[in-house]
């Protein structure tokens, strides 16, 4: 709306964390560029104006306890100092053997050595489909947040590679369906002697996983629905003023955009004085450099280098996200770590710096 308009795009995440209707907000980017942080932060100030807000890790490294300074596990815990701030930290792996069920009926001998043969057959098929594991693992926690009554939900997303293997988990589960399938049909009167001669008991069921797989795969398909929702979901993209940082930005912004996903919003962390320019700042340099000691002119002329090259790619960042609210966040001289530091900093994402 606010591009149709014609006028720049107000630098801040006023208008996401304003929005009554946004459920879903989901933070990516390259590793290491303040991911965690900023989704700390939305999370944060989002708190603020909903009456209950969750920030869900699903990145393996899961960063939400350090950042807070605060043990969190795979089941909601309130935030230390808030009362409608809760966080957990999931496991991105599924355990297909949980998921199976167990493998025979529990009698010993042949029968069990039988069964879990036949298990193991299924196991070797399901971890044959690239990236199962992790769509699996997508569909048990967002059926888990479905049932969780939080009026805005953040995601603190692995790096960019795993955020876009999600967008590909409904052809996941086809392709793994697809395989059960043909499975089921080759060896369907297999199955039925087997299940003939031990009186089926305690057979792994083919349909019973079939059917668990078609559930997962129904989950996804209507989480799915809801991403492509841009009043209930939008991705928040984390970046820093580098080469590599803004290349895997733009790739995930490409696929967002074809996979119909929307997202308006760029962050840029650690910039350096986002609020002076080089060329002013380089001017000044030569002005008093010979006032200077030594080392403080080394230290600033490789301070400029650094922020030369920052606000080139940061031109960039304007020029290819020019209907996007693009945040300069800038280099803080400290940490961000604990749930005071992380408020002081998502002041920042509302009120412009720069």
């Amino acid at each position: 709306a606010d591009a149709a308009d014609g006028g720049e795009l107000e630098p801040s995440l006023r208008a996401l964390l304003d929005s009554p209707t946004l459920n879903w907000i989901f933070v990516g980017g390259k590793g290491g560029v303040g991911k965690t942080t900023t989704s700390c932060s939305i999370a944060v100030q989002l708190a603020k104006v909903r009456s209950s807000v969750l920030i869900v890790s699903t990145d393996p490294a899961h960063n939400l306890s350090d950042a807070f300074g605060q043990q969190f596990g795979k089941e909601p815990l309130a935030v230390n100092g808030f009362d409608n701030l809760f966080a957990m930290e999931v496991d991105s792996n599924v355990d297909v053997d949980a998921l199976m069920g167990p493998a025979g009926g529990g009698a010993g001998g042949p029968m069990d050595e039988v069964m879990g043969g036949m298990q193991g057959m299924f196991k070797d098929l399901m971890t044959s489909v690239p990236g199962i594991d992790e769509a699996m693992s997508f569909a048990e926690l967002m059926k888990q947040v479905q049932q969780m009554n939080y009026s805005a939900i953040v995601f603190d997303t692995a790096p960019t590679g795993h955020t876009l293997r999600l967008l590909s988990f409904p052809r996941t589960m086809e392709s793994a369906i697809g395989k059960l399938l043909g499975l089921r049909n080759r060896f369907s009167g297999l199955f039925q002697s087997m299940s003939g001669l031990f009186g089926g008991a305690g057979m792994p069921s083919e349909d019973m996983l079939l059917g668990k797989m078609q559930q997962m795969k129904a989950l996804i398909d209507q989480v799915h629905t809801q991403i492509r929702d841009a009043s209930r979901t939008t991705f928040v993209c984390v970046c820093i003023a580098e080469f590599l940082s803004i290349y895997e930005t733009e790739r995930l912004v490409q696929e967002l955009t074809r996979e119909g996903i929307d997202t308006r919003n760029v962050v840029v962390n650690q910039v350096l004085f986002p609020d002076q320019d080089a060329v002013d700042m380089r001017e000044w340099f030569d002005t008093n450099r010979e006032t200077l000691p030594a080392e403080a002119q080394g230290i600033i002329s490789k301070t400029l280098a650094r922020k030369t090259m920052q606000d080139k790619y940061i031109g960039q960042i304007f020029e290819l996200y020019e209907e996007f609210h693009v945040v300069l966040v800038p280099l803080l001289d400290h940490e961000v770590r604990g749930a005071q530091a992380i408020e002081d900093f998502s002041a920042m994402l509302r009120e412009p710096v720069a």
